[in-house]
């Protein structure tokens, strides 16, 4: 079980085309911060019905995008 199934399973439970979460709302599902490692795990979010789109680190927010 990777460390970012939790984020995973909440992501695919949602119904929008595409949203935003802040980097403070993914350590509130996660329990930990995120740090570059999340950038390897990104690819098993498809499986769950969405990619990972742009991520802002000025921001603090990742894009979420519905995919086919």
């Amino acid at each position: 079980m990777s460390k970012y199934e939790p984020l995973w399973k909440a992501i695919g439970q949602r119904t929008e085309d595409g949203f935003t979460l802040t980097f403070a709302e993914i350590e509130a599902v996660l329990g930990f911060s995120i740090d570059h490692g999340f950038l390897n795990f990104k690819k098993e979010l498809p499986a769950y019905g969405y990619e990972v789109g742009k991520i802002s680190m000025k921001a603090q927010t990742v894009a979420f995008k519905h995919c086919v």
